[in-house]
C-alpha cells in the first residue's frame, strides 16, 4: 500500500497581505486540486512534518525531532487554533520504533504548534482535525542546525514505521521555500532584552511577554510588514527571495536524489534562501518517508516568487 506526499509553502502574511499577489489565483487553484487529491485518497493517517517560530518550543529546551503525543494549535497570525487530533497510541509506537532504529526523538504530552503545522493541515485537510495526525517537530529556526542528513534518516525510519501499519498514510511537510522572517522571529544575538527573555523562556521569565503579548506582536508586525512590502520598502531581496535556491532544491527533490541534501552547507543555503529555506528540513523527511514506502518522484504543483506574502512559494506532491 503506497503512501502520498504533500509539501507546501505557508506564510502568516497569506492572511494579512496589503497587495494582492499576481499569482494568488494560481495559488489557490494548486491548493484546492491538492486538497480534493487528498480528500479521493482518504488518509487513515497523517504524519505531519513542521517546524515552529517560538510559540511551543523555546531555547530553554530546544529539541532536534519531537513527536507529539497530543497537540493543540495556538492562534497565531496566519494559524488555525484548536486541538489536532492525534493518534496517541500509534504516536508512541512510532517512537519506540524510532529508538530500536537508532533515531532518537522527543516527545510530547501537551505539544504546542502554530502556524507552522496549522496553516498547512488546515488548508490541505479541510480542518485541523478533520483526519488523525501525528505532528513530528523539527528545529528549523535556530542553531545549532540539525545535519540534513539525520532528517533524511529520521524521514526513512518513518516511513519503515508506517509500512507496518497497514493504513493509507499521507506524508505532509508545511514550510519554506525562501524566505527570511527574521524581522519576525531575531536570533537571540539579535534580539532586545523582551524578546529574548520570550525566545529563551516562553513567558516564564518576569522580563518576557505574556503569551498574549506575544501573539499581538506578532499580529501587529505582521500586518506593519504586509503595509511595507506594498509600499515598496521591502524587497524580494531584503527577504532573500531566490528563485536560483529554490530551483536548486527543486531539481534534487523531482528525481528523488535525496542524499545530496546530506553534504549541503546550511550556513550557505540560509545566505541564499533566509532562515527560512531551513524549513525544508520537513520536505527532506516527508520526501524520505514517500520514498521509502515506494512512491513515485515529486512533482511540481505550484512555484513562484511572492514578495507580497513574503515567500517563495511552492507546493510539491506526489503518489
Amino acid at each position: 500500500m503506497k503512501s502520498r506526499l504533500i509539501c507546501a509553502s505557508h506564510s502568516p502574511l497569506l492572511y494579512c497581505y496589503k497587495k494582492e499577489p499576481q499569482q494568488m489565483e494560481e495559488l489557490q487553484i494548486a491548493i484546492k486540486s491538492q486538497s480534493d487529491a487528498i480528500k479521493k485518497y482518504d488518509p487513515e493517517l497523517v504524519i505531519a512534518f513542521g517546524s515552529d517560530h517560538f510559540n511551543g518550543f523555546f531555547l530553554k529546551m530546544m529539541p532536534s525531532f519531537c513527536v507529539g503525543f497530543k497537540a493543540d494549535a495556538v492562534n497565531d497570525i496566519g494559524g488555525f487554533p484548536g486541538p489536532l487530533d492525534v493518534p496517541e497510541e500509534i504516536a508512541k509506537n512510532l517512537v519506540t520504533d524510532l529508538r530500536h532504529q537508532n533515531i532518537d526523538t522527543s516527545v510530547s504530552y501537551q505539544m504546542t504548534v502554530d502556524h507552522a503545522f496549522s496553516q498547512t493541515i488546515h488548508l490541505m485537510l479541510k480542518g485541523i482535525s478533520t483526519r488523525p495526525v501525528i505532528p513530528i517537530f523539527i528545529n528549523c529556526i535556530t542553531p545549532p542546525y540539525v545535519p540534513f542528513i539525520r532528517t533524511r534518516k529520521l524521514g526513512e525510519a518513518v516511513g519503515r514505521f508506517s509500512e507496518k501499519l497497514g493504513k493509507r498514510v499521507l506524508f505532509l511537510a508545511s514550510g519554506g521555500m525562501s524566505h527570511h522572517p527574521a524581522r519576525y522571529y531575531p536570533s537571540l544575538e539579535d534580539a532586545d532584552e523582551s524578546v529574548k527573555a520570550w525566545l529563551i523562556s516562553g513567558g516564564d521569565d518576569p522580563n518576557s511577554p505574556t503569551k498574549d503579548q506575544w501573539l499581538k506582536r506578532l499580529y501587529d508586525m505582521h500586518h506593519e510588514g504586509a503595509e511595507m512590502i506594498a509600499r515598496g520598502e521591502r524587497t524580494a531581496a531584503q527577504m532573500h527571495l531566490n528563485p536560483d535556491a529554490d530551483h536548486r532544491f527543486l531539481d534534487i527533490l523531482k528525481e528523488n536524489r535525496l542524499e545530496e541534501y546530506d553534504t549541503w552547507d546550511q550556513t550557505e543555503l540560509i545566505a541564499d534562501g533566509g532562515i527560512g529555506s531551513m524549513e525544508l528540513h520537513t520536505w527532506i523527511a516527508a520526501a524520505a518517508a514517500h520514498r521509502q514506502r515506494g512512491g513515485n518522484s515529486p512533482k511540481i504543483s505550484f512555484y513562484d516568487v511572492m514578495p507580497e506574502i513574503g515567500i517563495g512559494a511552492g507546493i510539491v506532491f506526489s503518489d
